[in-house]
Formats: structure tokens, C-alpha cells, sequence
């Protein structure tokens, strides 16, 4: 049988991808092997939102050809989108392909390998309006599954090459999402992950719907237990869709908000869409409705010409809203957006030193989070069992460990807290 591995960088979106890439190849008679292994056929699904993806993508095509000299080598995804000769440069690259005709990989592929030659089909994703439907229909996990809704994003923000590399917002049809919900939840799934490049931009394509209208018919699938968000700008929140998430009952009371930097001259810098004031209300809004909502969020330190001031501002602020969780990065200038040409770039050592001391002050603020449900009661969504103990979420997304007689994976059960280690949480199951 024909092999293929798959090497996945990046966010969900990109591993949706590689999921629905990895049902075309099956669907032709292939088998998926790890991407440590021999294979016909290596596909790298790349990421381009700091150096370092781009440098991971580069390593891995190249360790491909070295496993087997023969194998068809297809990198595809952000990095191809950006900068598709320079891709198609490195040795060991067989086929190019960026945000588009993803569904066309299995026959590229075959092509290249009939032919022997390069096969390079990026094309101008600006000119893009319409959503490329990936389809998952096999997901190994039988607890949550991810359903990509929109992809493409109108933001610009200073910083961030992805509008560059997906394109413009892009709405998938309802129907599809529904459809593709309904086979999940058939399949055994208790959560959906509704993801995206912007999620909340859902619908503004196709104006007469929008991400509460999506919510709101996932809801009504009998099956699935648990609607999730991935990653959302802030500004999409307001009292209306607040109250509507409470009457729904099976959103997750878990908002990953990106607040980038709790300065208000670096989120204008930034080209950021609000003020860390209008940030602190949005999340004052979501604790009235869901008082034990975990906001976690993505910061970025060392942005050019952030000063100590400014960075002391994002801890005080971080500090302040006290965020269950953080995700800190280390600025990374990307060509072709406008912070790359800035003046007062920061020194590497700098970005290190500040992003160590928020992680850590991070990770203070999530086990003061954690610390409060000790004692209390929670629904845990059991995923897998590790070195003796069975590891799930809670609808806030705090991660919670038990000892049970049998296996209650894919089970939502009710777990007294009773302690906690590290970033995990110690429970109890408690008797039905």
C-alpha cells in the first residue's frame, strides 16, 4: 500500500486541514504513517506567522527526502502562500501549494510522481471569495472534533502576515457546517470546536448571518453537548450575544480573547481594533453572564519600540483581568507588514527577559484560577488516560486528572476538585 506522512505546524486550522488532506489520501487507497517514517509521500502543511515556522518547515522537508530519496515532498499552506519560489528553492521539494486547490493534493501529488517534475500552483488569494469546503469525516479522538467555519482574514493588523497568507474572509455555507456537525455527533463527538482564522468575522461575506446564527444551530444537534470557540477578537462580544450564549446552555463558558498588549500606544501601534479599556469591559460583560468563564488569551512582548513603561502596563493589566490562562510570543517581524519597517526594533535578549516574566506571572495568575474550584464540583469531558489517570476539560477549560475502575473516556462526568498539580487539577469522580 501506497504511504503518506503528514508534518503539521501552526494552528487549528491548518491541522483541520491536514485532517480533511489525510481523508483524500485514504479515500485513494493510502495508508498514513508518522513523519518519522519511510513514505511515498511527505506532506508538509506549513505555518508563516513567525521565523521559526518558517525555519521548522524548511528542516522537515529536507529531513523528508533524506528518510526516502524517492518520495514525492508537497509543502503546502502559509508559508507556500507567502513565498511560494523560495519554497520551491529548497531541495527536496517536489510540489507548491498555497491556501487553494487543497482538494486537489492527492492528484498533484500522483502527478508530480508520473512526471517527475515540479509542480508549483500558488495562486493570488486576494482574488479568493469563495470557502474552499475541506471536509472531516474520521476523527481518531472520539471526544472533541474541530470544524473549520470561514477562513481568511480583513484585519491588517501591523504586525500579522495571515491576511496576506489566507486571503480575505470567507464564510462556509451553514448547511455544510451543519451537515458535518450532524456526522460528528453521529459518530460519538460530545464537543464541536468551531474554529477559524477569524471566527468572529463569520457571515460578513454573506450578510445576512453571523457567528451567533451558526452557535445557535449547532445547539440544536442532538449529540453534541459542548460548543466551543477557538481564538476571538474581543469586539465581536456584546450584551446581545451574551445573553443569547446563556439561554444556549452548551457554549462553553471559555473565550479565548487575543489581547496582543495591555498598553493602549502599543494596540495602536498594533493596529488593534480597541483600547485595553473596551478590552476590560468585554470581559466584565462575560463574568456577569458566566461568572466562572476562563478568558485566557495570546500576548505579544518586544513589539518595536515598546518601552519598559509599556510593558510594565501589560503585566499591571494582565495582572488585572486576571486571565485563567496566557499564551506569550515573542515579537516576530514578518516581511511585507507594516511593523517589519518600524524604528526601535527590540533586542532579542529584551523579548526573552519580558517574555519570561509574564509567562511567570502567567502562569501565578492560572493557579490562582485553578485554586478557587478546589472543593466545588465539575463536568469534566474525560479524553485520555495517562500514567494512571484519566485526563479531560471542564467547559472553562481547566485541564482535570481522576483515577477511575473503568474507562470513561468520551464520558462528561461530575469530579469533586480536591487538589492541584502543576497546571492540572486533582479530581474526584463523583458517584451518579
Amino acid at each position: 500500500m501506497t504511504k503518506v506522512a503528514f508534518y503539521t505546524l501552526g494552528c487549528k486550522v491548518n491541522q483541520y486541514e491536514t485532517q480533511a488532506m489525510e481523508e483524500l489520501f485514504k479515500k485513494r487507497g493510502y495508508s498514513i504513517v508518522n513523519p518519522d517514517e519511510y513514505a511515498d509521500v511527505y506532506v508538509i502543511n506549513t505555518c508563516t506567522v513567525t521565523n521559526l515556522g518558517d525555519r521548522k518547515s524548511r528542516q522537515f522537508i529536507r529531513r523528508a527526502k533524506k528518510i526516502n530519496k524517492d518520495s514525492i515532498v508537497a509543502a503546502v499552506g502559509c508559508y507556500s502562500q507567502i513565498a511560494p519560489e523560495e519554497v520551491e528553492r529548497i531541495e527536496g521539494v517536489d510540489i507548491v501549494i498555497g491556501n487553494t486547490d487543497k482538494d486537489k493534493i492527492v492528484d498533484l501529488c500522483e502527478k508530480a510522481k508520473s512526471e517527475r517534475k515540479k509542480i508549483n500552483i500558488v495562486k493570488d488569494i486576494r482574488r479568493y471569495k469563495e470557502f474552499e469546503n475541506l471536509n472531516i469525516n474520521e476523527v481518531d479522538s472520539k471526544t472533541r472534533a474541530y470544524i473549520k467555519i470561514q477562513d481568511g482574514c480583513n484585519q491588517y493588523c501591523s504586525y500579522c502576515i495571515i491576511p496576506y497568507a489566507r486571503g480575505p474572509i470567507r464564510s462556509r455555507r451553514l448547511e455544510d457546517i451543519l451537515m458535518e456537525a450532524r456526522r460528528l455527533a453521529d459518530s460519538g463527538f460530545k464537543e464541536i470546536i468551531l474554529t477559524g482564522i477569524h471566527v468572529a468575522s463569520y457571515g460578513k461575506d454573506l450578510g445576512s448571518i453571523n457567528l451567533l446564527d451558526v452557535i445557535s444551530k449547532v445547539n440544536e444537534i442532538e449529540g453534541i453537548e459542548r460548543i466551543r470557540l477557538s481564538s476571538m477578537e474581543p469586539t465581536f462580544i456584546d450584551e446581545k450575544f451574551m445573553k443569547k450564549a446563556v439561554e444556549l446552555r452548551k457554549l462553553c463558558d471559555h473565550f479565548h480573547l487575543s489581547l496582543q498588549s495591555g498598553s493602549n500606544t502599543v494596540l495602536k501601534r498594533m493596529n488593534r481594533k480597541y483600547t485595553k479599556e473596551q478590552y476590560k469591559e468585554i470581559v466584565e460583560l462575560i463574568r456577569k453572564y458566566m461568572p466562572d468563564a476562563g478568558i485566557t488569551t495570546d500576548i505579544i512582548v518586544g513589539f518595536p519600540g515598546e518601552t519598559e513603561e509599556e510593558f510594565n502596563e501589560t503585566c499591571d493589566f494582565v495582572n488585572e483581568i486576571g486571565f485563567s490562562r496566557i499564551h506569550v510570543f515573542k515579537y516576530s517581524p514578518r516581511i511585507g507588514t507594516p511593523a517589519s519597517k518600524y524604528d526601535n526594533q527590540i533586542h532579542g535578549s529584551i523579548k526573552h527577559e519580558r517574555s519570561e516574566k509574564l509567562i511567570s506571572l502567567g502562569n501565578r495568575l492560572m493557579d490562582k484560577f485553578n485554586s478557587k474550584f478546589i472543593g466545588k464540583i465539575v463536568k469534566v469531558l474525560f479524553e485520555e488516560e495517562k500514567d494512571g489517570f484519566f485526563e479531560g476539560y471542564t467547559t472553562n477549560y481547566m485541564r482535570v486528572k481522576s483515577r477511575a475502575k473503568e474507562n470513561i473516556q468520551g464520558n462528561i462526568l461530575p469530579v469533586r476538585i480536591i487538589d492541584k498539580e502543576n497546571d492540572f487539577l486533582i479530581g474526584e469522580i463523583e458517584e451518579l
